[in-house]
């Protein structure tokens, strides 16, 4: 037989009273650190402090350890020369493809499968993928993003987004594909559509800053300028053009905790092995597509024919059109072409933004078809705007400067 409601709520204090020991709760140091980090006084200090850590514990590892002190030498100085050696006929067709130019010095200047494809995808790309999602496992798991996240919401409301949309837009620094699907703790159709739009145009995955990091380290600081102004003036321009709300942030803030190590490991592991899966075999199947293309005189005919836009219009040579192919197959495989076309520092910074700019990698594009066919119609229109107005505004600014 059920107890009337108010003898069972009897039962429970009579329960509550013989099993719970109520006493004065003692602050203990993590949350002395927690109050820190969310009040903004304090907390956005130590919010650059960390992601100034992350970066330079980012370029350190991945640039000067692992790809310049191991990764380089061992292509080549040891992959590239023996595979120079062994593969039959350097006058072929399967030797251009393959292993690439003859007389090339370097795994990145080859450009052929086995060597500038391996190189990107296993020497640079790999150990950046690796030390990006080591760093962001441990932020998770320590509790500190949820805090981030409250500090960036007055920023991000900026552009018709919460505070939460840090998250995909860190996500987007390691790999687009996931940060596309991260946009979904986004409340409204608004805020998914503008995050998902700034993502595929503004943020350069891991990939591509780990190619950056390699070829470009000394511009690499004005390419991401432009991309952050360009993600804000752009983001501002979507909200005021977009109709629909901008709801408030509501998320819970966990006490700081040591990371379980395990977790770590674990999703670790299986980033990593999404990476292999998904993006090593673009970045090949992008070399062979770009090596037979120049093959068939495709890439030369788009460079003469969009020549005056690119030279005229962007400021940069016509060279560039292959890079803009190879990009919706792999942008960290642009870059790398990008850096043996010959053009002034200003130029390149132009030429790696256009990059950036453009159509996103065909994993992101599918993702983004996921979400719908009309917003990722809606996506690449506002994408194609945007390439063209940012363009041609860099140019204009570069003239303006006497750099261009």
């Amino acid at each position: 037989m059920a107890l009337p409601a108010q003898d069972r709520w009897d039962l429970v204090d009579a329960i509550t009273r013989r099993t719970v020991i109520t006493g004065a709760y003692r602050r203990n140091l993590g949350d002395v650190l927690g109050d820190l980090t969310v009040k903004p006084l304090t907390g956005i200090p130590v919010a650059v402090a960390v992601l100034y850590a992350f970066w330079s514990i980012f370029c350190s590892f991945a640039g000067d350890l692992l790809t310049d002190g191991f990764m380089v030498k061992a292509f080549d100085n040891r992959w590239l020369p023996w595979l120079q050696g062994v593969w039959p006929d350097p006058a072929s067709i399967h030797y251009f493809l393959f292993v690439g130019d003859p007389l090339a010095g370097n795994c990145f200047e080859a450009f052929g499968v086995l060597t500038s494809g391996l190189f990107v995808a296993i020497g640079v790309v790999l150990p950046a993928i690796f030390i990006f999602y080591l760093m962001m496992a441990v932020l998770e798991d320590s509790g500190y993003l949820p805090r981030l996240a409250v500090l960036t919401d007055t920023v991000f409301h900026r552009i018709g987004l919460h505070g939460y949309a840090i998250v995909p837009a860190i996500l987007g620094l390691g790999c687009n594909v996931p940060a596309v699907t991260g946009i979904r703790v986004l409340e409204t159709r608004k805020q998914r559509f503008i995050m998902m739009t700034l993502l595929a145009i503004f943020i350069p995955c891991g990939a591509q800053l780990g190619v950056m990091l390699e070829v470009i380290p000394d511009t690499m600081g004005w390419v991401m300028l432009f991309l952050i102004i360009g993600f804000g003036v752009f983001g501002f321009l979507l909200d005021r053009i977009i109709p629909g709300s901008n709801p408030e942030i509501l998320v819970d803030v966990p006490a700081y905790h040591w990371p379980l190590w395990e977790n770590v490991a674990k999703k670790l592991m299986n980033r990593t092995k999404s990476f292999l899966k998904d993006a090593v075999p673009f970045v090949l199947l992008g070399v062979l597509i770009v090596n037979l293309l120049y093959l068939v005189g495709v890439i030369d005919a788009l460079a003469v024919l969009l020549e005056p836009v690119f030279v005229a219009w962007f400021g940069v040579p016509k060279e560039t059109v292959g890079p803009l192919i190879a990009a919706f197959l792999r942008k960290d495989l642009a870059v790398a072409q990008l850096s043996t076309i010959a053009m002034t520092p200003y130029q390149m910074i132009t030429a790696v933004v256009l990059v950036s700019i453009y159509f996103p990698c065909v994993a992101t594009f599918v993702v983004m078809l996921q979400e719908g066919w009309r917003e990722l119609l809606a996506a690449v229109g506002v994408l194609m705007v945007t390439v063209f107005v940012y363009g041609g505004l860099m140019h204009a600014i570069g003239i303006l400067m006497g750099v261009a």
